[in-house]
């Protein structure tokens, strides 16, 4: 732990390398999941790949342009975000604008030519924008209406509100979670969290006893919690799919290409249960490479929040890293029977194009934070941008102080104070004591110094030990031991 505190600018690496490598892994095997179901829709057989290339191209350019704004700009159009946010979940409900009932059971996206816009996920990241911005610094002294922590949960009800009118339970859910984070990392009381998980508890019991295919969802988590499935043709056959792509992946895989269960046997196989192609194809081995590159992408986000500059980038780090690794393992833990099936996608591997875009977006928002760590920035200050930075032309991150500080005084240099260098590491043990550099104060006119034993008080109020000897006078000798006097007196 102490070597990677000693390398500065190992989040920013290791944030960037994971997302790279997670979003490879989804190209390929959205490629693999696809060919079959691609031919189904009458199209080529790479048409689904080719699409869902193009979406990573431009979350990548996404990821490029939010690496070149500094975090401080995204704080100040936080307010904009979220109102764009509120505009798209009200314009999705508007009969033709707003598409997806008939095809999957809820208006969950806008078409607009080839892209298809799901304003849910742009949610997400906008609520952990925004909540870090108002929720950064607050010192909450009561629970009442005017608490920031009660605006936040009033605006994020809102826009949970209209997500769950379209019809999309699992999308609520997982917006629910990040606006769980949000108040759980700006310190919100544990006794509103237990009664968050008890209402969310309450609400899935509802669900539960209301029927529905939602319902038939449960039935299924708890037929396969107990080892048996009694309709595998019906409400069970995807879940049940799901597991024999598992068991027939076993340790080493099929191989890359070679899925049975693509073959029109798995609904959703390039979606929702992509991982049980990775681990049909891939086997154990490929299964558990993703689940690792998930955790490295929490570690290095969560250790990002706590090296970050402000409380606002912390926050922001944070919920955005929470948010996607919650999502991926709710998705993989459900693949694999231990949730209850949400319908909620792999993220930067399922296909989908606003999913890949808003994804690598939040990630580029992450990487961003990482790099803005002051000992990073130190580090880009002494020995300039990594390569990556220069490559693509990314400029050197700003130095500016965090917003809610106090200004340097005129004429202080830009660094930490002297006094708050000793508030922070005390004081040193082998310096020497440090000469005052004003005027004497009997220059000044202000008088000689007053004596109050060996120490001087200066005309500031701070005070200097006294170096010369015990009992000397002001300008004259030393005064002679008391022996020696007595001796003369003789």
């Amino acid at each position: 732990m102490r070597a990677m505190d000693a390398q500065p600018g190992l989040d920013y690496l290791m944030l960037r390398i994971t997302v790279f490598l997670l979003t490879g892994i989804g190209l390929v095997m959205v490629m693999s999941s696809s060919m079959t179901w691609s031919i189904i829709e009458g199209a080529t057989v790479w048409s689904t790949a080719l699409r869902q290339g193009s979406m990573v191209a431009a979350g990548l350019i996404m990821f490029w342009v939010c690496l070149k704004i500094p975090p401080q700009t995204v704080r100040r159009c936080s307010w904009w975000v979220l109102g764009i946010a509120v505009l798209l979940l009200v314009a999705v409900l508007i009969p033709g604008v707003g598409t997806g009932r008939e095809e999957v059971g809820s208006q969950s996206w806008i078409v607009v030519g080839p892209l298809r816009l799901q304003p849910s996920e742009f949610a997400k990241v906008a609520i952990a924008i925004f909540g870090s911005h108002f929720l950064a610094n607050r010192r909450v002294d009561n629970s009442g209406l005017r608490s920031p922590y009660t605006v936040f949960v009033g605006v994020a009800m809102l826009l949970a509100f209209l997500i769950m009118v379209e019809g999309d339970l699992g999308m609520a859910v997982s917006f629910g979670i990040v606006v769980l984070f949000v108040l759980i990392f700006a310190g919100i009381s544990h006794r509103w969290v237990v009664a968050a998980f008890v209402f969310g508890f309450l609400g899935m019991l509802g669900v539960l006893l209301l029927g529905g295919f939602r319902s038939h969802r449960f039935h299924v988590y708890f037929d396969a919690l107990f080892g048996h499935f009694e309709d595998t043709r019906g409400t069970a056959f995807q879940s049940y799919q799901g597991f024999l792509s598992l068991a027939d992946g076993s340790v080493g895989g099929v191989g890359l290409g070679q899925s049975r269960a693509k073959w029109f046997y798995l609904p959703e196989a390039r979606n929702d249960f992509i991982f049980a192609i990775i681990g049909e194809e891939l086997g154990l081995w490929g299964g558990t490479v993703v689940i690792l590159l998930f955790g490295v992408l929490g570690f290095f986000g969560f250790r990002t929040a706590l090296r970050a500059r402000d409380n606002y980038q912390s926050l922001l780090a944070a919920t955005l890293t929470a948010g996607v690794v919650s999502q991926a393992f709710i998705n993989i833990g459900y693949v694999v029977g231990v949730l209850p099936v949400t319908g909620i996608q792999l993220p930067m591997i399922s296909a989908g194009g606003t999913s890949a875009i808003i994804t690598l977006t939040s990630m580029g928002l992450l990487a961003n934070v990482a790099r803005h760590e002051p000992e990073a920035v130190s580090a880009v200050k002494s020995y300039g941008r990594p390569m990556f930075d220069r490559i693509l032309m990314i400029a050197e991150p700003d130095a500016e102080e965090p917003s809610g500080t106090l200004r340097r005084p005129h004429g202080v240099r830009r660094g930490r104070a002297p006094e708050d260098r000793q508030a922070r590491f005390g004081a040193p043990v082998t310096g020497r004591p440090r000469r005052s550099t004003a005027a004497p104060e009997s220059a000044r006119g202000l008088g000689a110094p007053v004596r109050s034993g060996r120490v001087l008080r200066d005309y500031d109020g701070s005070s200097t030990r006294d170096p010369r000897p015990r009992g000397s006078a002001s300008g004259g000798r030393p005064r002679a031991p008391r022996q020696a006097r007595s001796r003369r007196n003789k």
